[in-house]
């Protein structure tokens, strides 16, 4: 729609609104990043926003929006003299999640830069972002290399083009926003770090703050312009105190006292860096500027630290954000207020004149519905044969060591109980598993790809725009037609099919897909204890090698997608955490069910190649539902042809074996080499111990590969 939400009409989300205004008041913050689930107004708020910023004069003409009053001295379309210039409204850029580097710093037309010496350069979104707002939704599924250069130049204020001897450098200073739902993925701690200041955002339960939610949403849509209208006085309102505070933020005292606080609070809380301290400092200068008043008091550094380091605490995907509001009260508790110099005047609602109720707002993704189930099927379990060695040694307690406290149930107790979730032990650091062959997937850090970045191994002539040019076999590939061409003085006639594309290999994120046993063969606490320290400790691998994850469990009868592949390893751990264990082993049903699993997958997103990570002691004491009817052949039979399937789909497997104690039937082994894998014990995959998992799987021909 062509008339935006207005932001005072926002119901509630007094945190989003407050870091947006802050960053509106003082840029310096370094942005805001918002997490929330889905239908939470982060959109919203965030395009909003715009229309509350004080509008920018600008050089006539300028791609590059320079300050009439002050151009930029090497701006691409200068020099500019100083002089007058006309207004324009603050722009909102948007950067798509799949926007390539071009788009968002720019990009050099090679050619003419070869042949004609000339940097003809067309600007991307940085420029168009300049004195403006540069909003990333679903940031976490950015590109890794495309956030770190929107953090450089956010921190640097400047952009940098570099392209084989040619560069270019233009101004680049925004309020960067960043909005992602964290069910979806997480940032990486670094570059968590980056962004000033973070929110967390949920929806209410509260139905009479819902239903004013839907009311004003409504009647927006209805009639955009007359809602608006009736918000045309609150939102000019707060645009006036957005340019008061900005002209005040100036002189605004940070006193000792105050910076003492600020820096006892990121040492209490263990917070890695100095950025933390400069971003509180500048959040507590904009929160008093905000608040019309010339210095930084307590509150001000209470708020500023709820807002600057909640984001910069966590060390992993697992921890918790959040900040401890009791332990940040004790901590300024042991300074003294300073003495204000007159009677404080009342503080004006920090959020604007909104009357509404307090939740979250409407978002402009459009109704959201579904949600991740976990259904289980009351199938009874198809038992195995009385003579295979799995059913007799699931028929008695398993003799291992280390569990004598806690001795196994019985069959018939394994297939009528179900043990409740126990705690996963401490990860640990695994190595590398990796798919052998040379990919093609989404940039990570697992297995060998051809990538837009890394190591250049090559040189190819370009398939459609060149983009990163092989100088070096593009000159030899010139040299012998120099004469032909009459070459006449020092520089080389460089024509297009001259031009040679660099290939360059990196790495790729691939998909883990977990296929867990939780039948009560792994029933035995300590035991199902480790298994889980050990899944947990690959989920955390996954997520520093940028993987999407996916979790499939099998107990009883039937197989379970317990978590659909996602770049969210929390989910998975958190899943993970609360599966139960009992019943029968349906193993057969898990790898089938794995196998339909990565078929589609491979229909949505065929570039990224799968590993599939079993984990299990490999009996097979039931066919489970997911075989089909009346299955032939016994359990074991079933689980073999499943495995087979897999491989013969060229799907790169590693059993992780859980068996363990004095009495070993090692069947994981046999099903390792069923799927063309190998076999590791849950002691083997720690990093000091595992070399080379996944080695001897063949890489599956174009033929397999539709097959499967």
């Amino acid at each position: 729609m062509s008339t935006p939400y207005p932001f005072t009409a926002l119901v509630g989300q007094t945190d989003l609104r407050l870091a947006l205004l802050l960053n509106a008041v003082s840029p310096a913050v370094g942005g805001v990043l918002v997490r929330g689930e889905k239908g939470t107004a982060k959109s919203t708020a965030v395009r909003a926003l715009s229309a509350l910023l004080p509008q920018v004069d600008v050089v006539p003409g300028c791609r590059f929006s320079c300050a009439p009053a002050a151009p930029d001295p090497g701006c691409p379309d200068g020099p500019h003299e100083p002089g007058a210039g006309s207004a324009r409204p603050a722009r909102m850029v948007e950067l798509p999640v799949g926007a390539s580097e071009d788009r968002l710093v720019g990009a050099l037309d090679i050619e003419r830069a070869l042949a004609d010496g000339v940097k003809a350069f067309e600007p991307g979104l940085l420029a168009d972002a300049h004195r403006g707002i540069l909003y990333v939704d679903e940031v976490n599924l950015l590109h890794d290399h495309l956030i770190d250069l929107l953090l450089d130049a956010a921190a640097m204020g400047a952009s940098y083009v570099e392209r084989e001897g040619v560069s270019v450098r233009h101004a680049a200073r925004f309020l960067l926003v960043g909005t992602m739902n964290p069910e979806e993925g997480e940032l990486r701690p670094q570059l968590l770090d980056r962004f000033g200041l973070t929110v967390e955002v949920a929806a209410s339960r509260e139905p009479v703050q819902r239903v004013e939610v839907v009311r004003r949403r409504l009647a927006y849509e209805d009639d955009p312009a007359a809602f608006a209208g009736r918000w045309a006085a609150d939102e000019h309102d707060v645009r006036a105190r957005v340019v008061a505070a900005r002209a005040l933020l100036p002189k605004v005292g940070l006193g000792d006292t105050a910076l003492l606080q600020i820096a006892a609070t990121c040492a209490a809380f263990e917070v890695d860096g100095m950025r933390a301290d400069i971003v509180m400092a500048r959040t507590a200068t904009a929160l008093a500027a905000w608040a019309g008043r010339t210095e930084v008091r307590k509150e001000d550094v209470r708020q500023a630290a709820l807002l600057a380091l909640p984001h910069r605490r966590r060390r992993n995907p697992f921890d918790a954000p959040g900040l401890d509001e009791e332990k940040l009260d004790r901590i300024l508790d042991e300074f003294p207020d300073d003495e204000p110099e007159h009677e404080p005047e009342p503080e004006p609602d920090p959020q604007g004149p909104d009357g509404g109720p307090d939740d979250g707002g409407p978002d402009d993704a459009g109704p959201d519905g579904g949600g991740d189930g976990d259904g289980g099927g009351g199938v009874p379990p198809q038992g195995p044969g009385p003579d295979t060695p799995e059913a007799q040694a699931e028929q008695q307690p398993e003799p291992e060591a280390p569990e004598v406290s806690e001795p196994q149930p019985s069959a018939q107790g394994a297939d009528a109980a179900e043990q409740a979730a126990v705690r996963a032990a401490e990860p640990f650091r695994t190595k590398m598993l990796s798919v052998p062959g040379l990919g093609e997937g989404a940039s990570g850090r697992r297995s060998r790809a051809r990538t837009a970045h890394g190591r250049t191994t090559g040189a190819q002539r370009p398939r459609g725009q060149l983009t990163k040019l092989h100088l070096a076999a593009t000159v030899h590939a010139a040299a012998p037609h120099q004469k032909a061409r009459g070459r006449t003085g020092r520089g080389l006639v460089i024509r297009k099919d001259d031009l040679r594309q660099a290939t360059r290999e990196g790495r790729e994120g691939n998909l883990v897909l977990f296929v867990v046993d939780a039948s009560g063969s792994m029933a035995a606490r300590q035991r199902m204890s480790a298994v889980k320290g050990a899944v947990l400790s690959l989920l955390l691998d996954a997520y520093q090698r940028r993987d999407k994850v996916g979790l499939i469990t099998f107990r009883g009868a039937t197989a379970e997608l317990a978590l659909p592949p996602t770049s969210s390893v929390d989910a998975a751990a958190a899943r993970l955490e609360k599966l139960p264990t009992g019943g029968r082993t349906p193993l057969a049903a898990g790898l089938l069910k794995a196998h339909e699993v990565l078929r589609i997958e491979r229909l949505r997103d065929p570039s990224r190649r799968p590993l599939l990570v079993v984990v299990t002691d490999g009996r097979a004491t039931s066919a489970g539902t997911a075989a089909g009817g009346r299955p032939d052949g016994t359990p074991r039979e079933l689980a073999g042809r499943s495995a087979r399937l897999l491989a013969a789909g060229g799907v790169a497997s590693v059993v992780v074996d859980c068996e363990s104690g004095p009495v070993r039937l090692g069947l994981a082994g046999v099903l390792a080499a069923d799927l063309g894998g190998p076999a590791v014990t849950l002691d083997g995959l720690r990093a000091d111990s595992l070399a080379g998992l996944v080695k001897n799987v063949r890489t599956p021909s174009p033929t397999l590969r539709r097959a499967a």
